[in-house]
């Protein structure tokens, strides 16, 4: 009978000192999976490595990488390698949104003639290229880097995150939704690249949960309360509430134990009804 086989098992979280991933990895660690924690920002890597290994018992250490620097992975890789061991399992949890990238306007109208800066011909394309980049290339060079361990063992499991928005484009957030439906392709693309390796490949879609990322977009500032925006999103989604972090954890350790040893090129919703409903 297939068990879950986790224990004692490697894993990498990019993006891992933010509050989905971290989430994400304590769920590892209560399996016991050994985490390597790996972000931009030190300091809250190993704040998080630090708070795992207290709680759990079980070994995680915190690195600094650069997702869109494929040296600065190696390094990475360097430091896992010596001190976890071999790496079994990848999280490409690096990502988010950024208001350059972001329009004023849901959509242009006769009241927007005047201002087109607010639409899509506003669009400042370094902020659009920063976000298709750390993103997509940041999903697709860790993806290169951490996988080499699997191939040798002929074993291993890679998950994307991508989001509701790769399915069901949104108003405003152009660059996000582009690069996380290139996600769905890539990971189908990689799934069968890989499929002979042993090596699965598979993503989990987000619907809306409360990040730094996009709290300028659902939460008035002033007032605390949800933005219209914020508002047709509880109204869309059938459960009428944003998800917790923690609910996205069980669709991971499913996808990343034998018990999906047949599952690759996937992606997994996890949005409340979000994709289910017309709205009528």
């Amino acid at each position: 009978m297939l068990q879950l086989n986790l224990k004692d098992k490697v894993a990498v979280i990019t993006g891992g000192g933010g509050v989905l991933c971290s989430t994400i990895a304590r769920n590892m660690a209560a399996e016991g999976i050994v985490t390597a924690i790996l972000d931009l920002n030190l300091e809250a890597a190993e704040k998080v490595a630090q708070e795992i290994t207290a709680e759990y018992g079980v070994k995680s250490i915190g690195l600094s990488a650069n997702v869109l620097d494929k040296a600065s992975l190696e390094t990475a890789k360097a430091t896992i390698n010596k001190e976890l061991g071999s790496i079994d399992y990848l999280v490409n949890g690096a990502g988010g949104n950024a208001a350059s990238a972001t329009t004023k306007a849901e959509e242009i109208t006769e009241n927007e003639m005047d201002s087109l800066e607010d639409t899509f011909y506003g669009l400042e394309m370094d902020g659009f290229d920063k976000v298709f980049a750390l993103n997509f290339q940041g999903t697709l060079l860790p993806s290169m880097v951490f996988s080499k361990d699997m191939l040798g063992k002929k074993d291993g499991s890679i998950i994307n995150v991508s989001s509701m928005n790769a399915f069901r484009p949104l108003t405003k957030i152009p660059a996000y939704s582009a690069a996380k439906s290139a996600i769905n392709n890539f990971t189908q693309w990689l799934a069968v690249h890989m499929a002979k390796t042993g090596i699965r490949v598979n993503a989990i879609a987000p619907g809306f949960l409360l990040t730094n990322q996009n709290r300028f977009l659902l939460v008035d500032e002033k007032t605390g309360e949800a933005t219209p925006r914020g508002q047709k999103i509880i109204n869309g989604t059938p459960m009428e509430r944003y998800g917790e972090p923690e609910e996205l954890s069980g669709t991971v350790m499913y996808l990343l134990s034998d018990w999906a040893r047949f599952v690759t090129g996937v992606v997994i919703p996890i949005d409340g009804g979000f994709s289910a409903y017309s709205g009528v």
